[in-house]
């Protein structure tokens, strides 16, 4: 089974594109030890995946029940008695065996998840791209006018090479 993923940012024009954030089991891995950390419904194992990665990734209902089902079926996690309608799912001691025998992936899914996470808050640059934004539609008005000298043009370019060199210059 894998799990399809879409990132949207601003370098992709905001078109996003689709590429695999797990192959095989390892969705199964990571919910299993997300249940081991504490019994879990679904949505809480989707948000708590969500925010590791800050937002970049969210497995989708759609994958996440029928996973939970399968490990289930497996003997790996066990529902518990919980309020309401919601499943609600604990590790199973099957399942604690099942997780240290595959430590060494786990521990590779889940840094990976914060890599995802920390490079999401790194590059999650709202305030420039309203920058950005406003810069367009500056342009825009100006140019659009038609009232442009040449060098008006030259000197709206001169500045925005300027402001380019300075970011190149920031530390």
């Amino acid at each position: 089974m894998s799990v399809e993923w879409s990132f949207t940012g601003p370098e992709r024009g905001g078109g996003g594109r689709r590429g695999r954030m797990f192959d095989g089991g390892e969705l199964r891995l990571l919910l299993l030890r997300l249940i081991a950390d504490q019994p879990r419904h679904g949505y809480d194992l989707i948000r708590e995946i969500e925010a590791m990665t800050a937002g970049a990734y969210a497995p989708s209902p759609g994958v996440v029940y029928p996973t939970l089902t399968l490990l289930d079926e497996m003997g790996l996690i066990g529902e518990q008695q919980s309020e309401g309608a919601k499943k609600r799912f604990a590790i199973t001691d099957a399942g604690s065996a099942h997780l240290a025998e595959r430590s060494e992936q786990v521990a590779g899914l889940l840094d990976r998840l914060r890599a995802l996470g920390e490079h999401r808050e790194r590059t999650d640059g709202a305030p420039i791209r309203r920058a950005m934004g406003n810069l367009k539609v500056a342009l825009s008005d100006r140019l659009g006018r038609g009232e442009c000298s040449e060098e008006t043009l030259h000197d709206v370019a001169a500045l925005i090479d300027e402001v380019a060199q300075k970011i190149e210059r920031l530390r």
